[in-house]
């Protein structure tokens, strides 16, 4: 019996991936990303990205702006509403992301990501003033409190690429 590596790679050599030349492998190193969304199922994807990226060995670093702050708030993480075009699948889709095996209330979920240790988390500063977030109200994961000039000039510059939701 063949093993799964021996497998994949006669499947890779066969029809048109014979003549596709390899591509080096990179690695993602840095990753900044900057989520503005605050509706619950618009949080899940960056925060899903920055996992699977912490996971495979690379610095994440996240900047909340706008309505996003109250994601990382506390007493404000626990009711983020879904977004108005999925306003009734709510228990839908916290059931779909207990399935897939991911905390579904975003605090747990946080503290997944900073369990990683390789995930910073920011608030932008003029998003804290009116959003009201300060020190306190934060979730105790969050890193700092940040001029999002600083954000991008400090950590968007040194990443391998930005993501933006």
């Amino acid at each position: 019996m063949a093993s799964a590596t021996g497998a994949t790679a006669q499947l890779a050599t066969q029809g048109d991936v014979a003549t596709t030349p390899a591509k080096a492998t990179r690695t993602l190193e840095r990753l900044a990303i900057v989520v503005r969304e605050g509706a619950y199922d618009r949080v899940l994807t960056p925060f899903a990205f920055a996992y699977l990226a912490a996971a495979n060995g690379a610095q994440v670093d996240m900047l909340f702006v706008n309505w996003a702050v109250r994601a990382v708030m506390q007493g404000e993480a626990n009711r983020l509403p879904m977004s108005a075009e999925h306003r009734d699948e709510g228990d839908y889709v916290r059931r779909q992301v207990e399935l897939a095996g991911l905390p579904a209330e975003i605090p747990a979920l946080v503290t997944a990501l900073k369990q990683t240790g390789t995930v910073a988390i920011y608030v932008c500063s003029l998003a804290a003033q009116i959003f009201g977030a300060t020190r306190e109200n934060l979730l105790p994961e969050v890193d700092e409190i940040v001029g999002a000039t600083w954000f991008l000039s400090e950590r968007v510059l040194e990443a391998d690429t930005t993501q933006y939701f």
